[in-house]
């Protein structure tokens, strides 16, 4: 094999080498999901759909998760007034761990008139990972404070995932076993940008540049071996 082809076959499995880190790193994965919401409201039940995307943000040893809602839930016979209802939520976690997570967010900026879909605004919350593997973000109940009253909305058709994450437990904590959904058919939310994505690049650029090493260094013994020969 001739110089210029061993050069080019290196190069080859170098770039080869690299994009199949690519393809093995772990990614987030990020889906809309429509919650159909059961409310419990001081002037009786109503229900409301909205579609709901759940983004998370590297933080520390944990994840800033973000929960927001595409339409407005339930509504008030009168009008809420600026700062008059407070809403929180709790994120379900499945997968290689479990529990909640609760989000809260500001109140209202502006009034609410009335018999109006209430807008939620986005909601965010702080997890930290008991466990290591893939870990699912699910909607669960959000809950509406205003005027002195209580109103609890529960998702009633089972709504899978908005968020799939791959995670490290603080401390090196132990995978449970579990495995989470990670499918993104029908999704219309955007990746969040997680970590995983850059840590993906970095390691196929060291791949295929320790690969790329390896044949200079093979070339450069060949060289030295031929001259010597000569």
């Amino acid at each position: 094999m001739s110089y210029r082809n061993r050069t080019a076959a290196f190069a080859s499995v170098a770039a080869l080498a690299g994009s199949a880190v690519l393809l093995a790193a772990p990614l987030a994965r990020a889906n809309v999901v429509s919650v159909n919401y059961q409310c419990q409201t001081p002037i009786g039940a109503k229900s409301a759909v909205s579609p709901i995307d759940i983004k998370g943000v590297r933080s520390g040893s944990g994840y800033r998760l973000t929960m927001s809602w595409q339409k407005g839930v339930s509504s008030s016979p009168v009008e809420l007034g600026k700062g008059a209802m407070n809403p929180s939520a709790e994120i379900k976690l499945g997968g290689a761990d479990n529990g909640t997570v609760s989000v809260t967010g500001p109140a209202n900026q502006a009034a609410i008139p009335a018999n109006t879909p209430i807008k939620i605004n986005d909601l965010t919350g702080t997890y930290t990972p008991k466990k290591t593997g893939k870990v699912t973000f699910t909607p669960g109940v959000l809950t509406i404070k205003a005027l002195g009253t209580t109103t609890t909305c529960t998702p009633s058709n089972n709504p899978g995932p908005a968020l799939t994450l791959d995670v490290t437990a603080a401390g090196g904590g132990g995978s449970s076993g579990g495995t989470g959904g990670t499918g993104t058919t029908g999704s219309t939310g955007s990746l969040p940008q997680t970590g995983p994505d850059d840590s993906a690049i970095a390691l196929g650029t060291l791949g295929g540049t320790v690969l790329l090493a390896g044949a200079a260094g093979a070339l450069w013994i060949t060289r030295r071996n031929q001259t010597a020969r000569r």
